[in-house]
């Protein structure tokens, strides 16, 4: 990283000021959850989600996101609470509770609160985890001024009547439910009006166990407001309650690490829970989550500041509790010998201080490892964190310092501080050189040219987050435009190429085709076909990527609507910007994963004194001890997977939750789901070194086979169609679902019985009516039978179009020899097994299904 003109900005972390332990609170969502599955349990747990809210079971305000069906995936990968939004009961935002008088939508409303109950009574030990929030946003909906609030009077103004039904929805939850948590008020901000509910929940004894407003304010707000309301508590005698911000963050911020990190640090200091807005779609963890089992750059920001442990730590800014000023949170563990800090918000240069460094716990050099965790588009997955820097420091006067420069103020950086002075040597970046450049700034050749924005920005919260704020226009159909980006490249070589594009998925000329189609060529070359990726939105951005062969010097890299061999474009998109990266030996090497930087359990400790080991230090497992590393895989099927160790100790090696046998000492051949793996190391022995876990490219050993789907057996209305232009030689099967008997069958062949994954080649463009700005795309589903077995169901997300396909993996155990495959779906009923969904939301059929490869996993 070269240095720089500008004086750095300071960033302190005070290692000898602890500020209480590690909260973690900052991960909870709001409608992030769409069933079981989507997202996957990897990403949940990967992403230490804490709380989730979410529809009423049945709810009618938007598709999935039911609070019983998510409630058991949910806890068992990792989550703590799930506050169920009692009013979502209804359609509407304002909610559409029926009745002619205040009177008559209370009557009604108050039954439904009866039937919740009723149904959470049913969970048996999973009622635990249940958090009921009466109302929602009450001063803009049920007690506000609009049609369909109970009077049209503002609770602010005559609070009798909400303050009223608050008590009598209360006893009434705590009569059905005795154990029962209630949390509110609920409202958009923490008002002064909040004293006088305060004051009468106490007299009346109707006080809620979890204190809840929103904070869709700015970072800065959350410190203010937490403290303010820890001031009421003391005023009016009450004892400190649990608080979630039930509702954080813009559009502008969510999926951007530069900007969530400041969220998170102020959450953090203020040691309670949060869970971020829900602006767009369910079912993604508020654009953190792509598919259901890739993360972007959000995704992997909440990954690592979930493997904080120990205690935080004083964090001095250089602009204290400023937004879009360089912010971070810390933590120090002195049991495994790491401090840890999550830093962004601000590009140019920084000295990251640490002070008070005990040498006791660090020794008298220190070693640094710095990471990048970059933006990659609302809907553009991410690889793991990037590598920028290994260093050994020395302790001066018991501080540290680091400097940085180059920062970008989109991306969010982890610095960790371990011991050194152990002969670890340093690890080269594991990125090599890479350019951004900017689509507004390239030429553009033809008609149709628009330059659009301002997209978001700090005075334009509500709209997206860009590059820069403005993007390109004009690569659609019946256009001969041309985007010209002049690049430079500083050697011969391999180069990754990112085009960070959008097109709205409801758009008039994506409706046809689906992804718009561009046509990428080098210096006036050969041309490749580009698929750019599809959105929810317009200036919802995701990447499409490639590789070039460039020598060193200049060269001009074109995007063009018409290519005289391939085709034109179908379609409309808009380009933010184009990213180079050098595929050098480095980049091309295996992905390595510390096993010192691991998450531990069962007793397994780190040792900084081996010798040989790869970083600072190693793992050291006892019988049954554990470590976890979460891992990114490109794409789904085989990897090669080496679980390097020191000594002779032995293990077994977990994927996803497969046991797939011993961790030997040579790599093995095994199956990973593209985007998000969680990978265990369990000892089997007394004693296991671990040193690292490593990552490499597939050497094509484990046996597959792929099968059309349209050489299967349909059945009913399910059928071979050639409308999807964009599935495996033009055809897939459509119409499995409404019914058992509408269903497609593959016979497949195992070599050997066992554990397989079944990757599906899927569409699925259903998308239900919506009552306000969340779009509302559904989920469709497929039970699939093995052998005639009962079904598995497996929900599939989104693809924003019938002509989009995605793939998705499903563990299964086949049988030695010919097996059969049956994919069925059928319209869900709701929780009492027998009414359904009038609006759409629940989806009666399988999606579009293009092609089945059988992998074996291990």
């Amino acid at each position: 990283m070269a240095a720089e003109a500008s004086t750095p900005e300071t960033l302190t972390v005070d290692l000898g000021t602890d500020t209480g332990p590690f909260h973690g609170g900052a991960s909870g969502t709001l409608y992030g959850l769409h069933g079981d599955g989507v997202p996957s349990r990897n990403a949940v747990e990967g992403m230490y989600v804490r709380t989730v809210s979410t529809k009423a079971q049945d709810g009618t305000q938007h598709p999935g996101a039911d609070a019983l069906e998510i409630l058991r995936p949910f806890v068992e990968a990792g989550g703590q609470d799930v506050y169920v939004y009692m009013t979502d009961i209804y359609r509407g935002f304002p909610y559409e509770w029926p009745g002619g008088t205040g009177a008559e939508r209370l009557a009604d409303f108050t039954a439904r609160v009866r039937r919740q109950v009723d149904q959470v009574l049913t969970l048996g030990a999973y009622k635990s985890h249940v958090v009921y929030v009466p109302f929602n946003e009450p001063e803009g909906n049920m007690f506000g001024t609009g049609e369909w609030s109970y009077d049209q009077v503002s609770w602010r103004t005559e609070p009798g009547p909400y303050f009223t039904a608050w008590r009598d929805i209360h006893r009434l939850i705590r009569e059905l439910d005795p154990g029962a948590r209630i949390a509110g008020p609920n409202t958009c901000l923490l008002y002064d009006e909040i004293r006088g509910f305060l004051e009468f929940a106490k007299a009346e004894d109707v006080l809620p166990d979890v204190i809840t407003w929103h904070e869709l304010s700015s970072p800065d707000e959350i410190r203010t407001s937490v403290a303010k309301y820890r001031s009421l508590e003391r005023e009016l005698g009450i004892s400190p309650l649990p608080v979630n911000l039930n509702e954080y963050a813009h559009n502008y911020h969510l999926s951007v690490p530069g900007q969530m990190i400041q969220w998170i640090a102020a959450i953090e200091e203020s040691k309670v829970d949060a869970d971020m807005a829900y602006w767009n779609i369910d079912g993604n963890l508020n654009d953190s989550v792509v598919e259901a089992n890739k993360g972007n750059g959000q995704w992997w920001l909440f990954n690592a500041y979930g493997q904080f442990t120990g205690h935080t730590v004083q964090v001095t800014a250089p602009h204290p509790n400023a937004q879009y000023t360089l912010q971070g949170v810390a933590a120090l563990d002195r049991a495994k010998r790491q401090a840890r800090v999550l830093l962004g918000g601000a590009g140019g240069s920084a000295d990251v201080v640490f002070e008070h460094v005990d040498p006791e716990v660090f020794g008298t050099t220190v070693h640094v490892r710095l990471l990048e965790i970059p933006w990659t588009g609302q809907v553009g997955a991410s690889a793991q964190p990037l590598r920028l820097a290994d260093r050994e420091l020395p302790l001066v006067d018991g501080s540290v310092t680091l400097r940085l420069t180059e920062l970008e103020a989109m991306s969010a950086y982890q610095v960790t501080l371990s011991p050194g002075g152990n002969g670890a040597v340093a690890l080269p970046p594991s990125v090599g050189w890479r350019r951004s450049y900017q689509a507004e700034d390239a030429a553009y050749i033809g008609d149709g040219h628009s330059l659009n924005g301002p997209e978001g920005s700090p005075s334009d919260v509500d709209k997206f987050a860009g590059s820069t704020g403005y993007h390109v226009g004009g690569l659609r159909t019946g256009s001969d435009g041309v985007l010209v980006f002049s690049v430079e490249v500083p050697q011969d070589g391999t180069y990754d190429v990112s085009v960070f594009a959008n097109s709205y998925n409801l758009a008039d000329a994506v409706r046809e085709q689906g992804p718009t189609n561009v046509f990428l060529r080098v210096d006036g070359g050969h041309s490749q076909e580009l698929r750019l990726p599809l959105g929810y939105k317009w200036a919802v951005w995701g990447h499409t990527d490639t590789r070039v062969e460039l020598t060193a010097g200049a060269h001009s890299i074109t995007l063009a609507a018409q290519d005289h061999d391939l085709g034109v474009t179908r379609g409309d998109a808009v380009v933010d910007r184009l990213d180079l990266a050098l595929r050098d030996d480095q980049v091309a090497a295996p992905a390595l994963y510390d096993a010192e930087f691991a998450v531990l359990g069962g007793g397994a400790r780190v040792d900084y004194a081996r010798v040989g080991a790869s970083g600072p230090g190693v793992a050291v497992l006892p019988r049954g001890g554990t470590a976890t590393f979460w891992v990114h895989a490109a794409e789904d099927g085989e990897a090669a997977v080496t679980v390097d160790r020191i000594g002779s100790g032995e293990g077994e090696l977990t994927i996803n939750g497969e046991n797939v046998g011993i961790a030997q000492r040579s790599f093995v051949p095994l199956f990973l789901a593209s985007g998000i793996n969680k990978v265990t190391v369990t000892a089997t022995s007394d004693q296991l070194v671990l040193d690292r876990l490593q990552v490499g490219p597939s050497e094509g050993l484990l046996p597959t086979s792929t099968h059309p789907a349209e050489e299967g057996t349909t059945t009913g209305s399910a059928r071979v169609t050639g409308a999807h232009t964009f599935a495996t030689g033009g055809k897939a099967v459509d119409g499995i679902g409404g019914g058992t008997t509408n269903a497609l069958t593959l016979t497949v062949t195992a070599e050997r019985a066992g554990r397989h994954a079944l990757t599906i080649r899927y569409s699925n463009g259903e998308q239900a009516p919506a009552t306000h700005y969340n779009p509302d795309p559904v989920c469709r589903h497929a039970d699939i039978s093995i052998n005639g077995a009962a079904p598995q169901r497996v929900l599939f997300p989104t693809t924003f179009h019938f002509n989009n396909f995605h793939d998705l993996s499903v563990p299964v155990t086949l049988a030695e020899g010919t097996n059969t495959l049956t994919f069925t779906a059928d319209e869900l009923p709701d929780h009492d097994g027998h009414s359904r969904n009038q609006y759409g939301q629940r989806s009666a059929y399988a999606p579009v299904i293009d092609t089945v490869t059988v992998t074996r996993l291990a």
